[in-house]
């Protein structure tokens, strides 16, 4: 049981290792993306698929409360399928349009989506990005290495912050690392001055 356990922080390590040389200038990227959408008074809008909807909300809590500092709510929004929407939406449609509706009901132009998808390979996810294509909204993703699906659906300006594993519990584990890393730079941004 102890070498699961070291093995499991070995792991760990070695993919911030990595991703430490891959990402920072993606996440910069991100951050002057979304503090754009924020000044022109937009909104982000975030969809996490399956275990991901905990980052999903995570993120979404930590724009519209606080990060660290005591600030005005900044307005982001989840997308999801919590108890009797999901219920309804799934009973009643393809589940590959699970998060239409909800979607295409709230974005606006100017507004930036923020996906979540440690596989990159959904339906329902790749359906989400060809509906934020048609609305021209930038998108943010946040994947795994296998995300050829979502990389290949994406417009020029959109934005893959891939993490650099295979194994979906490495790659959610850091894509809470890039939200927390998010969530202080834009913070810092807009309110430490």
């Amino acid at each position: 049981m102890l070498d699961k356990v070291k093995n499991a922080f070995t792991e760990s390590i070695q993919t911030q290792i990595s991703a430490t040389e891959s990402l920072p200038e993606l996440i910069v990227q991100a951050t002057d993306m979304l503090v754009a959408c924020l000044l022109a008074g937009h909104k982000i809008i975030v969809c996490g698929q399956g275990r991901s909807n905990a980052n999903a909300q995570f993120l979404v809590t930590n724009l519209l409360h606080r990060y660290h500092l005591e600030r005005p709510s900044l307005p982001a929004l989840l997308i999801g399928l919590d108890g009797t929407l999901g219920s309804a939406i799934i009973a009643d449609n393809n589940p590959s349009q699970i998060f239409i509706r909800q979607f295409e009901c709230v974005a606006r132009q100017g507004d930036i989506l923020i996906i979540l998808s440690p596989l990159g390979r959904e339906e329902a996810i790749l359906n989400l990005i060809h509906s934020a294509n048609s609305k021209e909204l930038p998108i943010i993703t946040l994947t795994g290495q296998q995300n050829d699906h979502i990389r290949g659906a994406l417009g020029e300006d959109d934005l893959d912050i891939s993490i650099p594993a295979q194994k979906e519990t490495r790659i959610i584990e850091n894509h809470l690392l890039v939200i927390n890393i998010l969530c202080d730079l834009i913070e810092h941004r807009l309110f430490s001055h």
